[in-house]
């Protein structure tokens, strides 16, 4: 951690040099998942965690009736593996202001903000105000300096998005949370039964209706919706369908191939049935895809019978090994 008068650098990382996660590689299905996953896939190993130890969680994935769950890191089970405690930060003067006091004790600061004023985001930059979540690492208030996570790297912003970001008059305050690491993290052997752990506690509270199964159901009622709808609002469902079923299926095919580089048997055909699955989730977003560019909806069309299998292959795999 280096600081100045004005400003603070907590790690000491640059875009020019930061390697993005191999959870956000080329040959990945999904190489975007959700804000919040996608930052903390980067967060924890510059912080020196393995992310793929924290994703047991992704066995608890839902079908909610209109989405599939927007996927998570628990909370509790940062702090269980790696000594993380995540807190609200309450935003009472700036996020400006109070990202610095965090900083400066060591606490990298998570923050919902408008991509309106991030470079890195593509088309919302300058053009549309969509919520996002960023974890800021380094903060030069008199330079107008920010250097920060977001989706599948590091980044740096300054000038104008500065001002825009951390800035400008606000109407509600952001929610921010804040990152303490005061506690100790486990290391070999006992992060993988730490892991481990978390995977059977997970497990028991795994989805007793079949989500695949509840897709299928609502879907001649999501295709008359998209019927209604342009392609920005198919999007918006693809966002929230289809790719957090198959992007969390990934991470969870992850998961479990570090748990067989762990030393973990049995879990070799539900690691390869997990990335089919997210393979499949992104073939049925294409074939959405088409239906709306066509005008042309046909439930009977959609085939979920794969994924319904695979999905079947895995839970029953890891009910095998883990009870």
């Amino acid at each position: 951690m280096s600081s100045g008068s004005d400003g603070i650098d907590l790690l000491g990382i640059s875009p020019a040099t930061w390697k993005p996660s191999p959870l956000h590689g080329g040959d990945r299905i999904w190489p975007e998942t959700n804000c919040y996953v996608d930052l903390w896939v980067e967060l924890l190993p510059a912080l020196g965690h393995p992310a793929e130890a924290a994703l047991s969680f992704t066995v608890l994935q839902d079908f909610e009736g209109d989405h599939f769950t927007f996927f998570k890191f628990p909370l509790e089970d940062l702090q269980a593996l790696f000594g993380l405690a995540v807190q609200e930060l309450p935003i009472f003067e700036s996020v400006e202001a109070q990202s610095m006091a965090q900083l400066r004790r060591g606490r990298p600061v998570l923050v919902e903000v408008d991509a309106f004023w991030l470079p890195d985001a593509g088309d919302a930059y300058r053009k549309g105000h969509v919520k996002t979540s960023i974890a800021v690492i380094a903060l030069h208030p008199q330079a107008r300096r920010l250097g920060y996570f977001h989706g599948t790297g590091y980044y740096e912003l300054g000038g104008e998005d500065y001002d825009g970001l951390l800035r400008a008059p606000v109407v509600l305050f952001p929610y921010a949370e804040f990152v303490k690491r005061d506690a100790k993290k486990l290391d070999e052997p006992a992060l993988l039964d730490g892991s481990l752990a978390l995977l059977r506690g997970h497990l028991k509270h795994r989805p007793r209706r079949h989500p695949i199964l509840q897709w299928q159901a609502a879907l001649p009622a999501h295709l008359e919706l998209l019927a209604r709808g342009d392609m920005d609002y198919f999007h918006l469902y693809a966002f929230n369908v289809p790719r957090q079923l198959g992007a969390n299926f990934e991470m969870l095919g992850t998961y479990l191939e570090w748990l067989g580089a762990m030393g973990v048997a049995g879990l070799t055909d539900a690691a390869a049935a997990s990335r089919r699955l997210a393979e499949a989730a992104k073939a049925v977003q294409f074939q959405l895809a088409r239906m709306v560019h066509r005008r042309r909806f046909d439930a009977g069309a959609v085939d979920l019978q794969p994924l319904e299998a695979d999905y079947d292959l895995i839970f029953a795999a890891l009910g095998k090994r883990f009870g």
